[in-house]
This record gives structure tokens, sequence and C-alpha cells, in this order.
């Protein structure tokens, strides 16, 4: 008895704190007068003037939107009698609806309706919503028209009295508010407007959410704002992805709740992978669908197929709502969600999942990636389930925000513990925390266990659990090296972990994952069933791994150990307790001093990781032929090996901090070795030259290693290297000019160090994206161009290499943003030999000035070194020859005249290029005695612009659907008999007067042009930009005529025949002489930038180039992209 009134105490005080008690006395005050609510709506109408229309549209569409309807024709049960079934349907409903139509008032039953609503809305406060269909309020007050002719039909065979009380009922309902609806015509729209206003007196939610829901609000409109419910017309699909327990069900309810109302049918599916699982679920969860979707009908599917069929006819008309709640499948979409074709206009399917895989490939048009709860909204959920207030105890401040840090902000834990500590003590909290860390709680873990349980293979769950217990943190590709070793399939299995939320990959490339994840795979690796410590898989437990290692009693089931001793408190075992531990792969150790033979460590070993290694050198008798990585930092090594050994399989090699090391080993036996960390190894003198023969390295970091003066010349021959870092090395005075061999090299950090000049070498390089070195540190494209300022500055001290090798200075590249005339003509004397020049320009005005002062330039350095000139013709004449001969297709046509032609081509290749091309040469072919004759417009593939003279302007035109792809130049000039030998050009000029920017580019950058260099030509020109082209020739040179072709792309790789048809409109360049000498080139779709030169004597130049050329900016932004993941990812190196 003692007992059971503790029981009823205890529940009478948590009504008390939910308010409960007053839910209570208000429920058996309703019981005793019979009043609890059966029904939302009753509908009160006139059988024969609106059942089978009005009244059966506005019960279908109250149906539709979820409301439950009373309606005398279908919801009395058979057997009652009528009047007492209506009356007590009348009372136990929310609001009633009054359709007075005309004849309304013909029917006494009709009357008592109304009567009793009334009674019901005077006493019990019930809400009436009269519709007056096709009758005005007034003829309901007065009893005029043709609703008084009807209520008069009654008068003859009624009392008085009860027509008074009928006269006196239809006053009232003639005042009340309501609808009038007097136009067939607007039926539609004033269903939709009743349906409106009773779901707002009802208040109505859908779905229930939760007590308290705490940042939920936000979240929703994050959400619904991507669902862009203004686009009406299309069909919208968003997948909503995150890990378990993290409150994706919750915010597509609330959206549901919110949004749904603005759809003709809507349905929430929830849990769809377990009922999936379930006998016919599949089949139950498509009628569902249906059903729920239009309220009322019933489905009859009987198999997955005939589902879809059905699902699609019935959908496709109708603007619905779809949320399928946590779907892991693709063929639970595949029989839900077939295809947008299935929805009408303006549908939106929300799809929620901890698989991320089944949203990828183009399946939804948006993806909202579910957050933790930040702390304050962390404290305030977890406040009110475990003290149903938002301001607790001052003695549970502390602990709570312990529990809250514990949670990670995980909806669905702090839930659960908030409730499972509501009114305990504060010791009973402290015990719950202590457990929480070796045990985690059941229901909490049963929740994240769902997406473990789903992963497809022994593979995948072995490869959680080892992150699980040892990789959290850790670089991401140097996991899967170990795992791959280890037989596991690790990129693909990483991937899958990531997109079912159970691991996470951070912006510097490190493994991460929520606490409760990682407790819950520890979990499983203690209770797969229940095992001693030695009998487990994986020990990282500090007592667990002591006791094991002391008692030396491991085992074959041991596959990896972690064991991380405090520095002050190192303890020594002896290594027989790695006696029967065959299976040992993984073993990570942390100041831990291991007695005895080391021939016990496992032959099975892949990853070997040993902070404060004691050892002067790895013994002998340890072998080391399977391991992938070794990690010995802060160890006391000074050689590696006393005893060269060969290492097949080994990619990491991580020896940082390693004060005592001397020298590298033998890098010859390592030939798969892809990263090499000797950061901080301060008496390390002398790199091995072996390591030259690292062809598949990746990373060389020898940061801090101070006593380090030089590299030896076989580090230049790694053409894999990526990333260099010498940074701190304060002995090393000098990178050699070989440094431009390594031609992957992408970071190259070598601050802090004695050199002092930076290598002509480094800016020649086409590899590079960031640098730090000489006080110089940022991206190549913003540095490079202050180096080669520095170099061409008279005001600098430095060695030129523009003084030391002007030849050289041609391959330099140089971009001046917002540049001044003053500093313009402080590197005149420099601008002849730059490979290319870029300047942005304040002023259309500015842009005149300084395009005068580079040809002007340009002219007097023709003037004054023409010697220097012809031999740099020649120079490139022979390298021009070299690549004509590898032109299969080269044409050449010999002519008695000196009028000769180029061809130049910026921008990607594709057909339209090559029939121009090949139109382009025809022409001149067919007319080589008469003239040259170049084709004109052909709209829309391409726009021709051409002028006498050296210059064309012209305006870039904007071509609906397509997008300007490539700038060809043709040019056709003479020359005097002197000049025959000579090729002429030397410069080619692009001003954009619109974006004020001048872009030059000297013959040499011309004949070979790079992919990225001719897409940042093209696409810096836009529709609009007023454009000049201008060439410059050499003394001796005439430019008859210069022709611009802007290419448009194509939406389709077949090319219409009629670019082979007769060209009706020509240009025609013509002298006193003006045959053409044309030399044919390759239409290959592969042959990209092309040059052709013509004439007796001049060569032709042909640039071969690769397709899928990539837009300057994004190649610009991938470069950025990427070079800031390395340096992330490298820095912690």
């Amino acid at each position: 008895m003692e007992i059971l009134t503790s029981i009823v105490a205890s529940i009478i005080k948590k009504r008390r704190i939910f308010g409960g008690t007053r839910t209570r006395e208000t429920n058996i005050e309703a019981l005793d007068k019979g009043l609890l609510r059966r029904y939302e709506v009753f509908l009160s109408f006139r059988g024969e003037d609106t059942r089978a229309s009005f009244t059966s549209h506005l019960y279908a569409s109250l149906q539709n939107t979820g409301i439950d309807v009373f309606r005398d024709d279908d919801s009395i049960q058979r057997g009652d009698h009528i009047s007492t079934s209506l009356l007590r349907a009348i009372e136990q409903t929310q609001i009633s609806v009054i359709i007075l139509s005309k004849n309304y008032a013909d029917s006494g039953w009709c009357l008592d309706e109304l009567v009793k609503i009334m009674e019901c809305h005077r006493t019990l406060r019930q809400i009436v919503l009269p519709v007056f269909y096709d009758v005005d309020p007034s003829d309901v007050r007065h009893q005029t028209g043709e609703f008084g002719k009807a209520f008069q039909n009654l008068s003859n065979t009624t009392s008085e009295d009860k027509l008074l009380k009928w006269r006196d009922v239809l006053r009232q309902v003639a005042g009340l508010a309501g609808f009038v609806v007097l136009n067939t015509r607007n039926e539609s729209k004033a269903i939709k407007d009743i349906a409106e206003k009773i779901t707002h007196l009802l208040d109505k939610k859908d779905l229930f959410i939760a007590d308290k829901p705490v940042g939920v609000d936000s979240r929703v409109q994050d959400v619904i704002q991507l669902l862009d419910m203004q686009q009406s017309n299309s069909v919208l699909l968003l997948g909503m992805w995150g890990m378990g327990g993290i409150g994706k069900t919750t915010i597509a309810k609330a959206i549901y709740n919110e949004i749904g109302r603005n759809f003709e049918g809507r349905t929430f599916l929830a849990n769809v992978r377990e009922v999936w699982e379930q006998p016919a679920g599949q089949v139950n969860l498509q009628n569902q669908l249906l059903s729920n979707t239009f309220k009322g009908t019933t489905a009859n599917i009987q198999s997955i197929d005939s589902g879809k069929i059905i699902l699609k006819e019935r959908l496709c008309h109708n603007r619905v709502l779809i949320v399928l709640d946590d779907v892991d499948d693709l063929e639970q979409l595949d029989a839900l969600c077939g295809s947008r074709d299935w929805f009408g206009p303006g549908s939106r399917i929300i799809i929620t999942t901890r698989n991320m895989h089944i949203l990828r490939g183009n399946r939804v048009d948006e993806v909202y990636s579910n957050k933790e709860m930040n702390e304050s909204e962390s404290i305030e959920l977890f406040k009110w389930h475990a003290f149903k207030q938002a301001s607790p105890n001052e003695e549970f401040v502390g602990i709570s925000r312990n529990v809250v840090m514990y949670s990670g902000g995980l909806p669905l834990a702090l839930e659960v513990l908030g409730r499972y500590l509501f009114e305990r003590e504060v010791i009973e909290w402290r015990c719950v925390l202590e457990k929480l860390k070796r045990i985690p709680n059941d229901k909490v873990h049963k929740k994240l266990k769902i997406s473990y349980d789903g992963l497809d293979d022994d593979s995948q769950k072995a490869i959680f659990l080892d992150i699980v217990c040892f990789f959290i943190g850790m670089d991401r590709n140097d996991v899967i090296h170990i795992l791959n070793g280890c037989g596991f399939f690790a990129e693909d299995g990483v991937r899958v972990l990531v997109e079912r939320s159970l691991v996470t990959v951070d912006d510097n490339n490190k493994l991460r994952m929520h606490d409760l994840l990682r407790d819950m795979g520890r979990e499983i690796i203690c209770n797969k069933p229940q095992k001693e410590p030695e009998e487990r898989s994986r020990l990282w437990f500090h007592e667990d791994v002591d006791g094991v290692l002391a008692g030396q009693t491991g085992t074959k089931a041991i596959e990896g150990l972690a064991l991380k001793l405090p520095r002050d408190g190192p303890k020594r075992y002896n290594t027989k307790a790695f006696m029967e531990m065959k299976k040992l792969r993984l073993l990570q150790l942390v100041d831990v001093q291991l007695d005895g033979d080391f021939e016990y460590l496992s032959k099975k070993l892949r990853w070997l990781s040993w902070k404060g290694f004691p050892l002067s050198c790895i013994p002998t008798n340890f072998y080391p032929g399977n391991l992938v990585s070794i990690e010995l930092e802060n160890s006391n090594v000074e050689i590696m090996w006393k005893e060269t050994q060969r290492m097949e399989k080994l990619k990491i090699l991580n020896l940082s901090h390693s004060h005592y090391l001397t020298q590298t080993p033998d890098f010859s036996n390592m030939p798969n070795l892809e990263k090499l960390v000797l950061k901080d190894c301060p008496r390390l003198r002398e790199v091995s030259h072996s390591i030259g023969h690292l062809n598949k390295i990746l990373l060389i970091n020898l940061e801090d290693c101070i006593s380090l003066s030089s590299l030896p010349r076989s580090i230049y021959k790694l053409k894999s290297l990526t990333t260099l870092i010498l940074s701190g090395c304060s002995m090393i005075n000098k990178l050699e000019e070989d440094l431009e061999q390594m031609e992957s090299l992408t970071i190259l950090l070598a601050s802090k160090t004695a050199i002092t000049s930076v290598p002509f070498s480094i800016v020649r390089s086409k590899s590079i994206g960031y640098i730090s070195l000489c006080g110089y540190e940022g991206f190549s494209q913003d540095v490079f161009p202050s180096i080669i300022w520095s170099w061409m500055s008279p005001t600098s001290g430095l060695s030129s290499p523009f003084q030391t090798s002007p030849a050289m200075s041609s391959l330099v590249s140089l971009d001046i943003p917002h540049s001044s005339s003053q500093e313009l003509s402080s590197i005149s004397n420099h601008i002849s030999r730059l490979r290319s020049l870029w300047i942005e320009c304040g002023t259309e005005l500015q842009l005149s000035e300084d395009a005068k002062l580079i040809l002007d330039a340009l002219y007097a350095t023709l003037s004054e070194e023409l010697e220097s000139t012809s031999a740099t013709s020649q120079v490139s004449k022979m390298k021009t020859s070299e690549l004509v001969q590898c032109c299969s297709q080269l044409h050449v046509l010999e002519s008695k005249d000196s009028l000769k032609s180029v061809l130049i081509q910026m921008g990607m290749n594709c057909h339209v290029t090559n029939n121009l091309k090949e139109h382009i040469l025809q022409k001149m072919d067919e007319n080589g005695s008469g003239g040259c004759f170049l084709p004109g417009d052909r709209y829309p593939y391409w726009l021709t612009f051409n002028c006498e003279g050296s210059s064309v302007t012209f305006e870039v035109a904007q071509v609906e659907g397509r997008m300007l792809k490539t700038l060809m130049i043709c040019i056709v000039y003479s020359s005097t008999p002197d000049n025959i030998s000579s090729n002429g050009l030397t410069n080619l000029l692009v001003k954009n007067y619109t974006k004020a920017t001048i872009q030059l580019y000297k013959r040499e950058a011309l004949v070979a042009f790079e992919d990225e260099e001719g897409q940042r030509v093209v696409s810096s020109i836009e529709p609009g930009n007023k454009v000049e082209v201008v060439v410059v020739f050499e003394k001796g040179f005439i430019v008859k005529k210069t022709a611009v072709y802007l290419v448009y792309d194509e939406p389709n790789a077949e090319i219409v025949e009629e670019f082979h048809a007769q060209d009706k409109n020509v240009i025609v360049s013509s002298g006193e002489e003006n045959e053409c000498f044309v030399r044919k080139v390759s239409t290959n779709s592969q042959d990209k930038n092309v040059i052709v030169s013509n004439g007796e004597g001049n060569e032709s130049f042909v640039r071969e180039r690769f397709p899928q050329v990539v837009p300057m900016n994004d190649l610009a932004h991938n470069k950025r992209k990427t070079v800031k993941e390395w340096l992330g990812k490298y820095r912690c190196c």
C-alpha cells in the first residue's frame, strides 16, 4: 500500500510539473457532460441541394487537408437512431459548418440541427461558420426571397413555438461572419478559402513535433528557402542528410506542418527503412503514399511494379508534398519516387536519409546537411528535459554543461539523457556521467547503431571500427594507405562511411567523428558478445591494454592495440606480451618502453606509430616487410637501421622531432614511399643522394632541420613531388636551376633560409601554385609578378635574369594589376622581352596611354635590335619546323608573289573551329592566283570583323544560347625580298576598352600557347565588350588585312553540311600582286591552338592541344582551392 501511495504521489507531482492536473480536471468535466471532442467539423446541409455538388467537394477538400469531418450520410453507424446520433455528433464537434442553400429552410430536420448547433455555440462556445450558398444573408435573416418561400412550406404543419425558435436561430446564424457563394464559377476558390479558414480556426498541426522544439524554427526556414516555393511550376527534390539522432525527422515534420496546406495533396511516410523490411512492407508503403496523399482514396496496389505505374498516373496531375523519412536504399526511392515525371508541376519531395549515396547523381536538386546544435541550443533543450524549466538549481549548472558537452549537440542524446536524469540527485548525475565514459546509453546506442548495421560488408565495418579506435584526427590519405595495406578497399570504404554520416572529413583532410558514434563503435567491440579484453579485436582503453601487456595474456584475436602513457610516468613491458598477437596489424604507442626480443612483434604489422621511441635504431630482428607507415616522432633514433632493410610496401615515413637523427636511411629500399617527414631534426646534416630513387614521392618536409646545408642534386629529378618544405633550414643558401625539372611541384615553402635570390627556374615553372621564399609568400599568380618586377626595376640592386640572359626573359609572363603609366615607363625597356604582359588599367584614357607606351617601346626595340630579333626568329623558326613535321596534313602552295598570311587560334577547339580553318584555307587555295578570299559571317557559328591594316576594332555580340569559345585571327601581309626568310610577326596586342585591360603576347608565346593562356584571353572577352586587336610586325613588312573571327560553341557536336556550301560574303585581300601562299592545317579534333603562316620560305606554326579545356576562371579557382587544401594538410606534417 505504501508503494502504491508513493507511485500515485509521484504521478501527481509530475502532472503538476507538466500542468497535467488542469488538463485532467478539464477532461473529467467534459466526460461528465459527454462532451469529449470526437469530430473537428460537422457539416449541416440540405441533401437535395448540395450533397452531390458543393457539399461533396467541400467534404473532400477538408478530408484531404486531414480534417476529421462528420457528414450524416456516411458518418453514422448502422443501427443508431439518427436523431440521437446527430445530436451527439453536434455536441462532440469543434466547428459546425452550415451550408444555407435555397431549400435548407423547408427541412425541419435541418432547422432542428441548426437549433442544436446554435445551442452548442451559446453554451459550449462551439465555432459556427455559415456558408450562404446561392442565397443572400438578408433573406436568411428575414426569411424572404426563395429562402423565405421554402420556410413558408413548413408553417402549415409546424407549431407556432417551433416556428418562433427556428426564426430566432435563422436570425442568429445570419448575423455571424461567414462565406457568401453566389456564383458557381467561383466554387473552387470558395471551397479553398473555407478549408483554409477552418484549418486556421482549428490551429491544426498534422504531425507532433516536440514538447520543446528548440532550434527547429531556424532550421525549418533554411530548408524552406532551399525548397524555393516561389518557383511553383518546377518539381523539386530535396535531400536532408545527417547522422542518426540529429533531428532530420523532427525538422521534416515541422516543414510538413508549415507548408503542407499549400499543396493539393500531401503525405508523410515515416520510417521507410523499417517498414520496407517488413512482409509486404514495400507494397504497403506505395498504398500508404497514395491513400495519404489523396485522403479518402482506397488504394489497392498488388505489386511494386504495378504500384509505380499507379503512383505515376495518380500523382502526375497534382501539386503534392511528399516526405519520405529515413530512406536508406535506392530501391526505396525507385519504388516511391521514381522520377520527377511522377509528380505534377510545383510538387516538392523531401527525402531524409543517413546515406548520402542515394542523394548523388542528380537524384535531388538540393541537399540540406543537418548540423549539430550549438552550445546555447543544446543547454536549452537539455534543461527542458532534465528540469522541465529553463533555469535549474545552481548545483546542477556545472554538471549540466558536462552532460551537454558529452552529447555533442545531438538532440537525441540531449533528450534521452535529460529524461533519464530528471529528478535525480547530483551524486546520481556524476555516477551516470562516469558510466557513460565506458558504456553508452542504450537508447542512444541503438539509434546510432542503425547506420553501422546498414553497412554493406564486413570490410566497411572493420574500417569503421579501426577509425573508431585509432585514426580519429589522422590524415584521410594516410589512413587509406594503411587500411589498403590491411587488405581493405579503404578508398571506397571511407567514402561510404562519410556518406552514411558515420565519419566526416574536415577542411584539413583529417578524419573526424561524433563522440557518441565513437563510443557506439567501441561498445560494439566490447560487447559482440561480451568479451574479456584479450579476446577483443581491438584494445585502446588504458586499463585493458595495461592488463594484457603486463599479464602477457595477448591472443591472436587482437588486431589493433593503442597505449598512451604520460611522459612523467613511463612504464616498461616485455616484448613477449606480443608473442601470441599473430594478427596484430595496428600498433600505436606513446612513451612506452619495451624490453626483449623484437621478433615477437607481429610480422603482419601495417602501421607502427611509436612516439617517444626509446632506442637509437630499429632492432635488426624486427620484421618491417609489411609496414605501410612508420611514425617515430620524438624518438631517440640516430640512424634508422644498422643493416639495410627492404620495405617494398612503405608509403609513409615520419621521423619528426627526432633530435638525435644524423642521417637519412637508404631510400633506394623504399621504392613506393610517398610521404617523407623529417621535421625538426636539428642534427640531420645530410640527405642521402638515394632520395632521387623515390619515383612516387609526393611530399618531403625538412622544416627546421637547422644543420642541413644543402640538398642532393638528385632531389631535383623527382618528377612526382608536389610539396617541398624547407622553411627554417637556416643553412640552406641555394636552390638549383634544376628545380624546373620538378614538373609536379605545386607548393614550395622555403622561408627563413639563407637563400637570398629567387631562382629563375621557379618563375618559369608551370606547376608551382604557392610559394614562400625570400620574403615572397602567396599564390604564384600573385607573387610571381612582384618577383619579376623586382628583376626589371632599375632601382633593384639584385642581379636580374633580364640582364644576365635576355633570352631567358622571353619565357616570363607578367601580370600588372592596377598599373600606372609611371610604373609601366620604368620597365619599358624590358617589355619586348616578356613572353606575355597583362595590364589592368583604371580608365579607358589610361588604357590608351599605356597602349601607346607599349607600342612605342616595341617599335623602338625593333629599330634598335634588328640583329637580335633576327637571331630570335631563327631560333623560333627552328622550333617551329620541328612542330610542323608533326602535322601529317601540312599542305604548301608555291607562289611567285610575296603576299603571305598568318592564322592564329586562341581558345578551345571544336568542330566549328576545324570547319572554319578548313574553309579559310580552302578559299585561299581556290583563289591562290587571283587574290586571298576569306569567309564572312556564318551566324550563329561565327562572326567576322575585318579591317585594312594592322588592327581591328569590334564589339562582342551576344549569341543566344551560345558562348564565345574561340578567337581566330587571320593576317594578310607582304614583305620585301630582303625579308623573305623572316616571319615578320613579333607581337599581338588585345585591348579591351570596356574592361580597361591590355594583353600583350610575344610571337613565341603564340607559337607555344597553352590551354590556360588561350582560354584566359577568350574568357576575358564578354558580350558587349569593345575590343581592339593589334598586330606588330618587323620593319619591312606591310600588313594588308586583319580579320577576327569570333567562334561560338554549338549545342550539338554535329555540324551541318552548310559549312561546305559556297560562301557569298568573302573578305578579299589583294595588292598589286595578290596570289596567296597557303599551307593547310590538320582539322583533327585534337589539334587545338594553331598558327599557320604561309609564304615562300616561311614556316607554319602548329601547336597541338589536349581536349576538354576548363575555363580560366575555373582553373584559377580550382588551383587555389587545391593548393589551400594541400597547405592545410601539410602544414601539420
